[in-house]
């Protein structure tokens, strides 16, 4: 058996433990067809009824996909979505997700990437994103840092960490896959300060040069920067709610490695991301058709004043 055929049935088999007799809906778009299809056969094989919904890309990530895809989504045991933009974020996902469907979303996967970021010690990355997780649970405030001069205040009082570790078995579990990471949805408006960008920007890929974002009361409102710019006209259509500061996360996967592809690029240990949009699926409060992420690589994260991350290495 391959690095991915053995990727694909921890997928189907340990992170959701598909069963005899369930109902499997695995979305995919034209790109990502051959996954989708090893990934329904796979169900097949564990004795689920594998059904395979084929849809167009959607415009950004976040944007909801047709009604006959979210209906048949809260209708199944079990939901993949190896889809080019990322349902995630998106009403129907949670509205599956309430109505019991195990859900494991994976945006902008490929082959290659499913097969090496998976290969990770999962005992011990799931342990990393269960302490992440109640640390920013706990944590009323989180400082982001970084020597090319981050400097952002988030509030977090009240809100829930989630530790994205793959373990999706439980009725309603959702996640990303590939797992690697904790997160947790800001308080709207709280949110202060200047985040630099030297990773990843979801939707446009790996910068050749940081990007700073300037953020108040919750919001971006000014940056700097080819990336920034290009960000900024892919929320700007959406505001106020696009420019939300959504999301904290931090990396947590040992295989995952800078490569341009936001679901990967995120889940690099000792990484920090930020992202601006929808925040509702998270436990946020907005609700809107776009989510993009900004990977900082050797951030500094400190929770209550207390470092949870130095210098792009995780503490914890």
């Amino acid at each position: 058996m391959g690095d991915l055929e053995r990727a694909v049935e921890a997928v189907v088999n340990d992170c959701l433990a598909v069963r005899d007799g369930e109902e499997v809906l695995v979305v995919c778009n034209p790109a990502t067809l051959g996954l989708g299809e090893r990934m329904r056969g796979e169900a097949g094989r564990a004795g689920a009824d594998g059904v395979l919904n084929l849809m167009a890309e959607r415009a950004s990530h976040a944007a909801e996909p047709p009604a006959a895809v979210a209906a048949a989504m809260a209708a199944a045991d079990v939901v993949l979505a190896p889809t080019v933009q990322s349902l995630s974020h998106t009403a129907a996902r949670r509205a599956a997700s309430e109505a019991g469907a195990r859900i494991a979303t994976l945006p902008g996967v490929t082959e290659e990437t499913l097969a090496r970021v998976m290969s990770a010690d999962m005992d011990a990355l799931r342990a990393r994103c269960e302490t992440v997780a109640e640390r920013l649970s706990a944590a009323a405030e989180a400082r982001i840092t970084c020597a090319r001069g981050s400097d952002l205040l988030l509030g977090l009082e009240g809100r829930d960490g989630i530790p994205d570790h793959g373990d999706l078995r439980e009725r309603g579990a959702f996640g990303n896959l590939p797992c690697g990471e904790g997160f947790i949805a800001p308080v709207v408006g709280t949110a202060e300060g200047t985040l630099v960008v030297d990773g990843t920007i979801a939707s446009i890929g790996k910068l050749a040069e940081p990007s700073t974002l300037s953020v108040e009361g919750g919001h971006l409102t000014a940056v700097e920067g080819e990336g920034g710019e290009r960000l900024m006209e892919l929320l700007a259509p959406h505001a106020p709610g696009g420019t939300n500061v959504a999301e904290l996360g931090i990396g947590t996967n040992e295989k995952a490695i800078l490569t341009g592809n936001l679901i990967e690029d995120e889940k690099i240990l000792g990484t920090a991301h930020v992202a601006f949009g929808a925040s509702a699926g998270i436990g946020g409060t907005v609700q809107v058709p776009v989510h993009l992420d900004c990977v900082v690589l050797k951030p500094t994260v400190a929770l209550d004043g207390e470092e949870i991350v130095r210098e792009g290495e995780l503490l914890v």
